[in-house]
């Protein structure tokens, strides 16, 4: 027992550590992408952080087992490297004794991971995607910039506003360029619009956002063409067609689990296996990480953490292959991910007894020649 809690206490510490850094460093880059789209306003600068913690338990669980698996690889190491694994095997610490004490904190990691992924996960990124929703529909003048061109790559609008004023939700000298619906193969027209002043407005009975514009002029062509239809107008309403928030995979990340389960679509099966696959994901890592882990003092701490991470990631890509393959269509729902657990699981096991194995077969060997 003072030997199991010595070795968690070990490789939790270092678990946590490690976890920890590769969660600050994601979710960093994913805030400087957020505050940049907020900055460009596509949505407002007030929710980012919750846009930011509806999206933690999503980089969670693909972190967790990762952390898990480099604080193995780490903790033992070091214990190697030491020669306390080396005192701890002449009193009697065999490996399968040192497998069963991993393994007791990497089936609690595995109960942790798989419940973020079917249950957490799934509610955050629905309610990221709402709050986007909500937050395009509503935000009008909060999330416009002044003295800025702003491109909507979905729709190609180009928008410039001089200035805004805040207290008033007016936006003061804008200007708006867009391409025209081309209509039975007609020539691609252009539409520019210059107005005075323009704030937004919610429809109370469809909810949709239009941008209202007073006293300014529409133009109506196309480059190198006289035919241009100029219309002045006192008040202009035009509809604001925000672009889709949510994606194909946002769409089925954010689905219920117990929904997944009971679908029959081939993307829903495989969703829900990859759900599945990251909790079974974390005791066979723990496994392959445990077989890495021995080391010498000429090898040091470091030697095997290039080919373990490099197994770990051949890990996840094959998970990930076989998931768009099912969705595809492309491999058979049964043995579907399974078979890529198996299969590493194996893997582990034979690095884990190969020099057991290697060991016994010399032994036998020298038994018949002798």
């Amino acid at each position: 027992m003072i030997l199991f809690r010595y070795l968690t206490s070990e490789m939790l510490k270092t678990v946590f550590a490690v976890t920890l850094t590769l969660l600050v460093i994601i979710m960093s880059g994913r805030f400087v992408k957020y505050l940049g789209q907020a900055a460009s306003g596509d949505f407002a600068p007030e929710v980012l952080f919750w846009v930011m913690m509806y999206r933690l338990p999503n980089f969670l669980e693909v972190v967790l087992p990762l952390g898990l698996f480099i604080g193995i690889l780490l903790s033992y190491g070091r214990l190697y490297v030491d020669s306390e694994m080396t005192v701890m095997s002449a009193c009697g610490m065999s490996r399968r004794r040192l497998l069963i004490y991993t393994l007791i904190p990497g089936f609690i990691t595995a109960a942790i991971v798989g419940y973020v992924s079917l249950v957490v996960t799934p509610s955050g990124i629905q309610a990221y995607v709402d709050l986007l929703a909500e937050s395009r529909s509503e935000i009008g003048v909060k999330a416009a910039v002044e003295g800025r061109f702003r491109i909507d790559k979905g729709s190609g609008r180009v928008t410039y506003i001089e200035s805004i004023d805040r207290n008033d939700q007016v936006m003061k000298s804008v200007f708006i360029a867009q391409p025209e619906p081309i209509v039975d193969g007609g020539r691609p027209l252009m539409s520019l619009v210059t107005a005075a002043q323009g704030r937004f407005e919610i429809d109370s009975k469809t909810g949709q956002r239009y941008l209202i514009l007073d006293d300014g002029v529409r133009y109506v062509g196309q480059s190198g063409f006289m035919d241009y239809q100029v219309t002045s107008f006192s008040q202009l309403d035009q509809l604001i067609r925000d672009s889709e928030v949510k994606t194909y995979r946002q769409e089925l990340d954010g689905k219920n689990s117990a929904d997944l389960w009971r679908s029959s679509e081939l993307e829903d099966i495989a969703a829900i296996q990859w759900r599945i696959s990251l909790g079974l994901l974390v005791p066979v890592a723990a496994i392959i990480a445990v077989s890495l882990s021995k080391t010498n003092h000429r090898r040091g701490r470091y030697g095997k953490m290039f080919p373990a991470f490099m197994i770990y990631m051949v890990y996840l890509v094959c998970l990930n292959a076989i998931r768009d393959a099912i969705a595809k269509g492309d491999w058979p729902v049964f043995p579907g991910m399974w078979v890529v657990h198996l299969v590493f699981l194996v893997l582990g096991l034979i690095l884990l007894y190969w020099d057991s194995m290697l060991r016994h077969w010399w032994l036998n060997w020298r038994r018949q020649r002798g």
